[in-house]
């Protein structure tokens, strides 16, 4: 007697299911809409009135060179540009991938330029434009708490499971915490976990002043807690599926920050769109 062990394999192969020969292939739709730097130059309109603008575009590209080379940043008032001159910035600035609220006195609206690195920032009585790697309140603020953090004493709901492991591992972590170290990354994609779980590390680490949003190839949702060093990071697909869940113990979390590269091609191409303008 042969053991079926030996025998090939039933339920597989070529008619092993059932055929519908009108049957549609549905796919998951595949990521588009990735956003990509496209020149665009201004319509000028009343060159007297908008030269203080086109003087400043000049300061902001030394700025950003500047900033390539040192990591000093640089900050410049918009308050007082002349009407046209304001629209002209506005127009050549555009709109690029990450915007920013960060909360506090005044309350600050942050949005980044086409050209990375080159921020707007707005607020009451707050009209400027930043170039670094990020702008420079973001970090002063992030951490102060909007909701505080209750730390290891949060009330235990049912169904906690590894949140505790996980909370004793961020709070280390935020406590050794030093400038400039490589950023320690919790992977809750990875890690078994409950809703539990996530409902009372919310409760645990507090929420922070800082909501950063990075539009590219999908987006990715940054949320300072109020707990030092430590950042929720979320991607998202183009379809908005959670595809990967994340803490971070860092300063700044990469995904917003403009490298030197970044900074040193934004000064190149704002003399470009200058020199096309004049």
């Amino acid at each position: 007697m042969v053991s079926g062990f030996t025998q090939p394999p039933t339920g597989f192969g070529p008619g092993s299911q059932p055929q519908d020969e009108d049957a549609e292939l549905n796919f998951l739709a595949m990521p588009s809409g990735m956003r990509t730097y496209s020149a665009h130059v201004p319509e000028t309109r009343d060159t007297a009135a908008e030269a203080p603008a086109l003087a400043l575009l000049g300061q902001i590209a030394e700025a950003c060179a500047e900033a390539a080379r040192s990591g000093t940043g640089a900050a410049f008032d918009l308050a007082g540009l002349p009407a046209a001159a304001r629209r002209l910035m506005a127009e050549t600035l555009g709109q690029g991938e990450v915007s920013m609220k960060l909360a506090g006195i005044p309350a600050l609206m942050v949005q980044e330029s086409v050209f990375a690195g080159v921020w707007s920032v707005a607020g009451a009585g707050v009209d400027r434009v930043e170039v670094g790697a990020v702008p420079a309140e973001c970090a002063p603020r992030a951490f102060s708490p909007a909701r505080a953090a209750q730390g290891l004493g949060a009330p235990r709901p049912a169904g906690l499971a590894n949140a505790p492991a996980l909370l004793v591992e961020l709070l280390d972590r935020s406590a050794a915490f030093t400038p400039g170290a490589a950023a320690h990354v919790v992977n809750l994609s990875l890690l078994p976990h409950t809703e539990a779980d996530l409902v009372w590390l919310d409760a645990a680490l507090g929420q922070g002043s800082a909501t950063i949003l990075s539009r590219g190839y999908g987006n990715c949702r940054i949320t300072a807690t109020a707990t030092p060093h430590v950042w929720r990071v979320q991607f998202f697909n183009s379809m908005d599926s959670l595809i990967l869940d994340t803490f971070e113990v860092t300063g700044i979390p990469e995904v917003v920050l403009a490298a030197p590269e970044d900074l040193s091609d934004s000064g190149g191409r704002i003399l470009e769109v200058l020199e096309a303008i004049r």
